[in-house]
């Protein structure tokens, strides 16, 4: 039997998951605006040299990240390494320090990189310099503890992929779409 009539509730089901993707794809374009508008203050609080107070909140953080900051560690609670990568880009560990600041607060802060495993520096704690990074965690620079530079924080990678990310989305609006209209022919002519 040819001519059959389209399926309403199934064709309403396409088109309005056709719909949503394509919406998703219009948002990820006004991500990818957002995104590129962080970026660009993100680098240029990365050139800036003038230090801002390190942060208090979160919202604070984000706004100070890859800004030039100082604080002050009354103690060290907790020492640890994750792999990281030198001021020469030679790959490692980067030696974390949990510090108490004065006022019972805590600050994620990396003292320094090793190529040693077992290397924790020998830093128990004092007045630090560096650059806010995401985290937040603060960069020192100089380094502490006997450790050498860690490489420092770089706004140019953090990724931005919304437009990648659009792409996809209408493109699979697009597939959803050919797909229902070829079974919908197919089922005409069935």
């Amino acid at each position: 039997m040819t001519g059959r009539r389209i399926p309403i509730i199934p064709t309403i089901l396409v088109l309005a998951a056709a719909g949503v993707m394509v919406a998703l794809g219009f948002w990820q374009l006004r991500r990818l605006h957002e995104k590129e508008a962080l970026l660009a203050r993100y680098q240029s609080a990365h050139t800036q040299a003038a230090e801002v107070p390190w942060p208090a909140t979160e919202a604070a953080a984000q706004l100070s990240l890859y800004r030039h900051s100082r604080l002050l560690c009354a103690r060290v609670i907790e020492r640890r390494g994750i792999a990281g990568r030198s001021a020469r880009g030679e790959a490692g560990l980067a030696v974390y320090a949990q510090c108490v600041l004065p006022d019972g607060s805590q600050a994620k802060v990396v003292m320094g990189w090793a190529r040693d495993p077992a290397a924790q520096g020998n830093w128990n704690g004092g007045e630090v310099r560096g650059v806010i990074a995401p985290g937040p965690r603060l960069v020192a620079d100089p380094p502490l503890g006997g450790l050498e530079a860690n490489e420092r924080p770089d706004p140019s990678e953090i990724p931005n992929n919304h437009l990648a990310y659009a792409g996809q989305w209408f493109f699979f609006a697009l597939t959803a779409l050919i797909v229902y209209a070829v079974a919908l022919r197919r089922r005409r002519l069935s």
